[in-house]
């Protein structure tokens, strides 16, 4: 009998898997680590925002997201015309892909980058092309040596997830100036808002100065809008102009414009979120550090910790342990991470309840 057929190249791709989401039990409570979300949620402000645009369900969203987008435009300085947003910005990492990519072409990743790169790739007949990483961080030398007349996209999270590295500005300038004019550079910043380094820039620089750059973030992270799905891309008015034409025209909900609106506006909200994440990820990377287990160094809102190979420390052993004490962190066998457990960082109950757990589980004690 026959049936449609996926397009060569579909059935090829691991489908993306979200981190677990706890299942609640009478009389445990719950903590939910292995997402990235923010442990105070969204703005008052954004959440009054949502709540005013139930009154006007039954009209369509302003189909250019253009008060959203001026919103940005005023918190960064950015001109809103070369602003797309999306549906988070996943859809607008596809929607550069659909654009720019064709089968026969190759985009570039690195080993443990995020997974939506290589879906995006291979669903438009491209070949994902892996570049090494160094000490879990973006290598651009590695990245420059399997460029071919082939490559027409690299995708660059900035800072990576789920490692939580980072690269410094300048080399990501010599990257763009070492790729050819052709290969348009992605610099995913889902993470900025969290990173406090110097040496640390979100790319509107390079993207102001050049035809080829272009920078994508969400309100997903440090906003807490991730139920609302929204995201946005600030890039050379060519490019916000190609990825328009396939966009679909009402792709942001009024509901998640308006709080997104309202979300940037709130910055001691923002503020609030950065000082508590610096300060729990720098008290996280010690205390399990004391422990005796290695901790890869964060600017993101969450540590990648390392475990041991021996039977009853491994990081499956681990991660089964502590769910069964309500505390939910990300596997990452998906990302070709074994031996390693992500972990958002949460409030200060929820860390302090993980170190005690790791300490309890590494000593065999507890239940």
């Amino acid at each position: 009998m026959s049936r449609p057929v996926p397009n060569p190249g579909i059935l090829d791709i691991a489908p993306y898997t979200p981190g677990k989401s706890p299942v609640p039990e009478p009389g445990r409570k719950v903590f939910k680590l292995s997402a990235n979300e923010t442990p105070f949620g969204p703005s008052p402000q954004a959440i009054a925002a949502y709540k005013a645009a139930a009154d006007h369900l039954e009209d369509y969203p302003e189909g250019t997201s253009r008060v959203l987008r001026e919103a940005i435009g005023r918190a960064y300085g950015l001109d809103p015309d070369r602003i797309i947003c999306g549906a988070g910005s996943d859809e607008i990492l596809n929607l550069l892909a659909h654009t720019y990519l064709a089968p026969g072409d190759e985009a570039i990743s690195t080993t443990h980058g995020f997974l939506v790169y290589p879906i995006a790739t291979m669903a438009n007949g491209a070949r994902n092309v892996i570049a090494a990483e160094s000490n879990f961080t973006a290598d651009v030398d590695a990245i420059l040596k399997v460029v071919t007349p082939r490559t027409k996209l690299v995708w660059l999270a900035n800072p990576n997830n789920p490692t939580g590295t980072y690269i410094p500005f300048d080399e990501v300038k010599r990257l763009r100036a070492a790729l050819p004019s052709n290969v348009l550079l992605v610099l995913d910043a889902a993470y900025a808002d969290y990173v406090s380094r110097n040496d640390y820039e979100l790319g509107i620089e390079l993207v102001a100065t050049t035809d080829n750059t272009v920078v994508t973030h969400t309100f997903s992270k440090i906003h807490g809008l991730a139920a609302l799905r929204v995201g946005w891309m600030f890039g050379p008015a060519h490019i916000v102009d190609a990825c328009n034409r396939i966009r679909g025209p009402f792709n942001v909900t009024t509901p998640a414009m308006l709080a997104a609106v309202a979300a940037i506006e709130d910055t001691a909200h923002v503020q609030m979120s950065r000082t508590h994440t610096e300060q729990w990820r720098n008290w996280l990377t010690e205390e399990i550090g004391k422990l005796g287990l290695k901790v890869t160094p964060s600017v993101a809102n969450f540590v990648l910790i390392h475990f041991p190979t021996d039977k009853g420390r491994t990081a499956a052993e681990a991660d089964a342990y502590l769910t069964r004490r309500g505390l939910v962190l990300r596997a990452l066998n998906n990302y070709q991470l074994p031996h390693a457990l992500r972990m958002t960082i949460g409030t200060e109950e929820a860390n302090r309840l993980v170190v005690e757990g790791l300490r309890d589980f590494l000593a065999g004690t507890g239940k």
